[in-house]
């Protein structure tokens, strides 16, 4: 039987390692689910804190390469057996998606997210540990020569939002996109031809993913008949955009591309930009 990508912490199986994804040492240290291990978005899934690490060459949060992601992997001591759950604080937006990704498209297909994060956990009676996280064995680096999973760079989404038979999505918040506001990036905007759905539209009030059939219905309408291994999914770091892709999965959507660069990228280069909704809107 194959592993969900989505798990609720009522079916969380002994021996399952759990990964949190929530950013800042200090938080992990105050508390965290119990056996967890740190795996805070900037310092151990991205390049966001390496030194040269240029915002306009690959954006805020930069894929490391894959064979030190390999090592990474190895020193939580992740084997192809290992259960591997992801959570944070944000239902997925702030890592726990990302981490996903990145270790299904590291060819581990035993990863899921936690459905509702940590607060889930905690209303389903999951206990809390403080400190540092507990010594781990390592395990062998997983052979990765290279992430299994499409990605595009900026010299594709240029020339793919151009394309009919594509489309690219933004799921940034509407005001982030129409350029009404920009909190993180120098300039305002979204990409031109760029469609709009914010990621939090795969959530319910409540904070978990909605139903399969009914993000089934959601990316269905969005597409158009276009198929999904023809979407390029952003955002502004390459951070929420996984969470989308996330989504798609449980919809029985996969095979969309990750565009890791995203708004941070586009918007430091002398590329059209625009501003105002989308198509879709």
């Amino acid at each position: 039987m194959p592993f969900p990508s989505l798990i609720s912490p009522e079916a969380l199986a002994a021996g399952t390692l759990l990964l949190d994804a929530r950013r800042g040492e200090a938080l992990f240290v105050q508390g965290h689910l119990v056996g967890a291990q740190e795996a805070d978005l900037d310092r151990f899934c991205s390049l966001a804190l390496a030194p040269g690490t240029d915002p306009a060459r690959g954006g805020r949060h930069p894929l490391p390469a894959p064979g030190p992601w390999a090592r990474q992997m190895a020193a939580w001591g992740i084997t192809p057996d290992t259960w591997v759950v992801a959570y944070d604080a944000a239902q997925g937006g702030d890592g726990a998606a990302r981490l996903w990704w990145m270790l299904r498209a590291s060819g581990h297909d035993r990863a899921a997210v936690l459905d509702g994060g940590l607060q889930g956990a905690l209303a389903a009676g999951l206990p809390l540990a403080t400190g540092p996280a507990a010594p781990v064995a390592p395990a062998p680096p997983h052979p990765n020569p290279a992430w299994a999973w499409p990605t595009v760079d900026l010299a594709t989404v240029d020339r793919l939002r151009q394309d009919i038979a594509w489309k690219v999505l933004d799921v940034r918040s509407h005001p982030r996109f129409r350029g009404d506001t920009e909190p993180l990036d120098p300039v305002a905007g979204h990409i031109p031809g760029a469609l709009n759905l914010p990621f939090t539209e795969n959530l319910t009030p409540d904070g978990h993913f909605k139903s399969p059939a009914t993000l089934r219905e959601l990316y269905l309408n969005l597409l158009n008949g276009t198929p999904p291994s023809q979407l390029v999914v952003h955002c502004g770091s390459g951070v929420t955009a996984c969470h989308t892709l996330l989504a798609l999965d449980l919809a029985g959507l996969p095979g969309a591309s990750l565009y890791v660069g995203s708004w941070s990228e586009w918007c430091r280069n002398p590329l059209p930009q625009a501003k105002g909704e989308s198509a879709n809107s």
